[in-house]
């Protein structure tokens, strides 16, 4: 019997039904584990990734995976269960299939509506995967990267690259560059990737190797290079070739300064995590990555966090409603960039404590969003607040559209865009009234769009939106899928 008609069956008693219901319980986390050693044979052996709505399945427990169940079931509005996304991740094992990142969330409500026309799972998953099937449909050559800089960004990149790696066929994390590589600063650096405040401890085995000035990280040898030159670092010595720079120390931010990089041997592109200036490209994957080429272009910018979280909504929007014009305020968690006490800072307000005061500041992210989605130029306003909060932030979205509209129609559009296409990666559509930021620590999209919040005014062409992002991690894996996309690696996806 099913957890659900358990829970609904009169006839049974009290005592009956907590039987029933634990009985069910356990047969669900049974799958579930079951679903575990599926997911991760599919990864390491073969380079196929399963997800559940765009949230990783590789190296979770039973019960995170049963509540990422509960959430697809609410968001779709099906009944997704793990019994039916268990026997169709057996199906995909069977077959051979080249690299891949596959949503089974997706596919177990297709399979909800579609079985009828299939006389078996194992049908229904041939007629969905036929292009798939034959490890030479999605031929990947490994890339080489190096993270030049060690802070927030940096650290979670490296936690991030490593849990990716799988069977090395896509990024591969070589070297850190930092000014300095004495073995004090190894171990500390390895203390700082271990552990950190607002992320928690690294789920893996972080080794100093001291004699060879490297960090050995889940088994990944990675190199810890001294150099406080970007021009002057030998990465062939290392057997680094090709590399991917990425450059997050923020510190050069122009495309002569960024490609100092490509002197340095073995170099082949470079990514910056912050706004470009010039004329760098400024990027927010999953809207304007191909308005540039990457086979022509050796420099590349991920732009902000802010950018990377309000662009996919307001493209959504534009496409949707048409944007006359708007105010986007940002209340900002804190950065290294300002002061624990009261100091000097070249910027107003900035040098007043973070952990103390709400500050007002500016926001570059209106005139960036302009870079990214050119028909806004001049139609936004932006600004700041920086709270005393480490991590994670809300965008307030407030904007006049063209087309009427009401909030049931906003959410249902931006549902929509969370669920299929070329934004579900950067879009995660919330249902919950009781979310508050540190709910989203850790989040891996770019934009959560909160939608017991929105406001439509009485005359439906005034929107206020509420758009979370955590401005660390959230903003991280931005970076990793436009690394990927700059590399060539990015595997078949069916979402």
């Amino acid at each position: 019997m099913a957890l659900d008609s358990v829970q609904s069956d009169p006839k049974l008693n009290f005592k009956d039904k907590y039987e029933a219901e634990l009985s069910d319980w356990i047969q669900l986390e049974k799958a579930a584990i079951a679903l575990i050693h599926v997911t991760g044979s599919l990864w390491f052996d073969k380079s196929v990734e399963l997800v559940l709505f765009r949230n990783q399945l590789v190296d979770r427990s039973a019960s995170e995976i049963l509540n990422l169940h509960q959430y697809a079931k609410q968001i779709v509005k099906k009944p997704i269960n793990v019994l039916d996304t268990l026997m169709l991740a057996k199906e995909l094992h069977k077959l051979n299939l080249a690299p891949a990142r596959i949503d089974v969330g997706r596919l177990n409500a297709e399979w909800i509506v579609e079985r009828k026309n299939f006389k078996s799972a194992e049908e229904f998953i041939h007629d969905k995967f036929s292009t798939f099937i034959g490890k030479e449909k999605r031929n990947i050559i490994p890339r080489d990267v190096v993270l030049y800089g060690f802070g927030r960004i940096g650290r979670l990149l490296m936690r991030e690259l490593i849990a990716q790696a799988g069977k090395g066929e896509q990024l591969r994390l070589r070297a850190v560059v930092t000014r300095s590589n004495s073995n004090d600063d190894i171990s500390k650096r390895a203390d700082l990737l271990r552990n950190d405040s607002v992320h928690g401890a690294f789920p893996g085995t972080v080794i100093e190797d001291y004699e060879n000035k490297a960090l050995v990280v889940n088994g990944h040898t990675v190199h810890m290079i001294a150099s406080s030159d970007p021009a002057a670092v030998d990465y062939t010595s290392y057997g680094i070739h090709d590399a991917l720079v990425i450059d997050n120390t923020g510190v050069v931010r122009d495309r002569d300064g960024l490609s100092l990089h490509m002197k340095s041997k073995g170099v082949s592109k470079v990514l910056l995590t912050a706004p470009g200036k010039g004329d760098v490209p400024n990027v927010v994957y999953g809207v304007n990555e191909s308005a540039f080429d990457k086979q022509k272009e050796s420099v590349f910018s991920a732009a902000s966090c802010t950018t990377n979280a309000i662009v996919p909504v307001l493209t959504v929007i534009h496409k949707a409603l048409g944007i006359e014009k708007g105010h986007i305020e940002t209340i900002h968690s804190y950065t290294n960039d300002q002061n624990l006490l009261d100091n000097y800072h070249k910027k107003y307000r900035r040098g007043r404590s973070a952990a103390l005061n709400m500050v007002i500041t500016e926001t570059g992210a209106d005139k960036a969003v302009a870079k990214v989605i050119p028909e806004l130029a001049g139609k936004l306003t932006g600004n700041a607040v920086r709270v005393p909060t480490p991590d994670v932030s809300l965008a307030i979205l407030n904007l006049t559209v063209q087309k009427g509209t009401t909030k049931d129609e906003v959410n249902e559009v931006m549902r929509n865009a969370a669920l299929q296409g070329k934004l579900v990666e950067q879009i995660q559509y919330s249902v919950s009234n009781e979310l508050v930021s540190t709910d989203l620590v850790g989040n891996p999209c770019a934009s959560i769009f909160d939608s017991p919040a929105t406001i439509v005014s009485k005359d439906s062409k005034s929107l206020v939106l509420y758009v979370w992002y955590d401005n660390e991690y959230g903003y991280s894996r931005q970076v990793i899928r436009y690394a990927k996309y700059l590399a060539d690696v990015i595997r078949l996806v069916y979402y």
